[in-house]
């Protein structure tokens, strides 16, 4: 697998994967399909000091991470919130790991004291995937999202990054 910082090209395969999970999963609350102008608007929020990452396989972008703006004001500046998704074809074979490694390399890297993991009930593969990493449960939000006909929990777990 190779990982790389992600480029315009990329935006039909991270919009199959993220379709995909608004679908079939309560990892994002969206509730319809995104297009590709709105994934295109969402792009542009990346790089710098929010990278976006791409893990490719075979040539085919099986995965991408990322850090989010954790909220506006300036004392977060050194906060932010991580999102990883995985192709449905390609969940279970240690990518996660391997995204959630390079996003927290590069958190370090630019200087992030704090990041955030929000996972929605029922996600046990990446309560699992987190704590593998050192992520503790710092809280819960009870029934905030309304997916599925069923009101979703989501659990708020958090890493201080050790200074280099």
């Amino acid at each position: 697998m190779h990982m790389r910082d992600a480029v315009l090209d990329d935006l039909p395969a991270i919009l199959e994967i993220y379709n995909d999970a608004v679908l079939n999963l309560t990892a994002t609350f969206d509730l319809e399909e995104q297009t590709l102008e709105q994934r295109t608007l969402w792009f542009q929020k990346y790089g710098g000091i929010y990278p976006l990452i791409v893990a490719e396989l075979e040539g085919e972008v099986v995965g991408y991470t990322c850090l989010s703006t954790f909220r506006e004001k300036p004392a977060y500046n050194r906060t932010a919130e991580l999102s990883i998704y995985l192709s449905s074809k390609h969940r279970g074979l240690g990518l996660g790991k391997m995204l959630m490694e390079e996003i927290i390399t590069r958190a370090k890297d630019l200087g992030y004291h704090t990041l955030i993991g929000g996972i929605t009930s029922g996600n046990e593969a990446s309560v699992k995937l987190h704590e593998r990493f050192g992520f503790e449960l710092a809280g819960v939000f009870k029934e905030v999202g309304y997916k599925f006909d069923t009101w979703q929990d989501v659990h708020f777990y958090q890493l201080i990054l050790k200074d280099k």
